[in-house]
């Protein structure tokens, strides 16, 4: 029978090469908190009882994680990961299961990777660590394994022997064994090294000393990606990108320049969809298929049809709902509206809080007036409406089924269907005018006295 699982996730450290009024495991890579990420790793391989350790420098951590349903766990002040990993035992105090220890600053861990551990912990192995080869192990602390492949201990950098510097697998920092176990075997830790801080990896030494199993679980270099500085950031969000790039494409998406599309974590796009160059995708997008995204354009929060038509240079923002074969033109804004089958909006238009019907036309230069300084309004134009371009459509107000609006009008009362509404000054014709115009102003300017 499978054990219950827990996941302790450490985001106490200070983040000081980060240089951020905002706490380290808060920024985001592919639009999602570095935090987010772990906990949803956690959900991934079914870890029912999450726990957080929090510093007191960074309350946002700890309110970040309630808001996901994760107990928090203060350690104050820090004293190492060993030390973190003590102040959940009360958390989880009731806890008889499996534990594993997550880092809040590692985003693209994938679930394979954790489930992997969890199984070897399930065929009888006490104590697991995961660990990669980099190809500068540098800092990293090194596995140090027996030619049976018994993880025998994890050693520091900075407490390593030139022998033990030259091995290259080292410690990606997740440990995982029963939770009973990691918490007797952390009582033992000592704080006697180079740091003066009490590591979790003393545990595998630790429990070797006390004839227990301990084993590693290897992943790809390119999951192990630690964040410690804007720079460590922007690689990670490299490297969610390719990932993302990939997947599209192995998907059937076309990218038609992969490497300027940008994707959020949780972006859908299906088959046959084709996007053009410089494309980014803010989050909460779902793409149906045989769609096209033409260049320059972004989305964002937006549902969006097979078959439609997006762009360029259209901005799709949160709220906007796009049926099948809709289309939206260059220099378009759209915001919390809902565009009906067939639909278009093609040209140079703000669509906001809006609900327009199928097969409606929406002219060049539209713009539904939603704010009135204050607060929000409707606009609903009916299925097959026709509205003239440079319309101004003071919300709220309904424009029915196949009516018309005049070009340049500027409507503030509903409009019947099928009927037309003319809403401008009548136009003044001045015979000469403008030669009378340009007579004065010469005149003028031959008066003013020379500089």
């Amino acid at each position: 029978m499978t054990r219950s699982r827990a996941a302790l996730i450490m985001a106490a450290g200070f983040g000081t090469r980060m240089k951020s009024t905002l706490a380290k495991p808060l920024h985001k890579v592919g639009g999602l908190s570095m935090l987010d990420w772990a906990l949803d790793l956690a959900d991934a391989v079914k870890a029912h009882d999450k726990v957080v350790i929090w510093g007191a420098h960074s309350p946002a951590v700890k309110e970040a994680a309630e808001a996901r349903g994760a107990r928090a766990a203060l350690q104050d002040p820090p004293q190492g990961t060993g030390h973190a990993v003590q102040c959940a035992q009360s958390a989880l105090q009731d806890f008889d299961g499996n534990l594993i220890v997550l880092c809040g600053d590692t985003p693209l861990i994938q679930a394979e990777t954790i489930e992997a551990v969890f199984q070897k912990l399930e065929e009888g192995t006490d104590i697991v660590a995961v660990g990669f080869e980099p190809d500068e192990p540098g800092s990293y602390g090194r596995l140090i394994v027996a030619e049976n492949g018994t993880l025998e201990a994890i050693v520091e950098a900075k407490d390593a022997s030139p022998a033990q510097l030259a091995v290259r697998l080292c410690n990606a920092g997740l440990i995982a064994g029963s939770a009973k176990l990691v918490f007797e075997l952390l009582s033992h830790v000592t704080n006697d090294n180079a740091k003066g801080e009490y590591y979790l990896t003393d545990v595998v030494g630790l429990a070797r000393q006390a004839g227990k199993s301990c084993a590693v679980v290897t992943a790809p270099a390119e999951d192990i990606l630690g964040v410690n500085s804007r720079r460590d950031l922007a690689q990670a969000e490299a490297a969610f990108q390719v990932r993302m790039r990939n997947k599209m494409m192995d998907a059937g998406v076309t990218l038609m320049d992969p490497a300027s599309t940008f994707f959020s974590y949780d972006t859908e796009v299906a088959n046959d969809v084709v996007v053009e160059p410089h494309v980014v995708f803010g989050p909460g997008v779902k793409i149906g298929t045989g769609t096209t995204i033409k260049a320059f354009s972004h989305v964002e929060g937006a549902v969006i049809g097979q078959n439609a038509d997006i762009g360029p240079y259209a901005r799709l923002r949160p709220g906007t709902k796009l049926d099948d074969g809709v289309k939206i033109g260059n220099f378009v804004e759209t915001k919390k509206a809902a565009v009906g089958k067939g639909a278009k909006v093609n040209h140079l238009s703000y669509i906001g809080d809006a609900e327009i019907g199928a097969k409606a036309n929406i002219g060049a230069g539209t713009i539904t007036c939603n704010y009135d300084g204050f607060d929000k309004h409707k606009t609903i134009i009916g299925e097959g409406a026709f509205i003239g371009s440079n319309s101004a459509l003071v919300a709220p107000v309904t424009i029915g089924a196949g009516a018309f609006t005049g070009s340049g009008a500027v409507i503030t009362k509903d409009v019947p269907e099928d009927a037309l509404a003319l809403a401008r000054a009548h136009q003044e014709v001045k015979t000469g005018w403008a030669v009378r115009f340009r007579a004065a102003k010469a005149a003028r300017k031959e008066k003013k006295p020379t500089e």
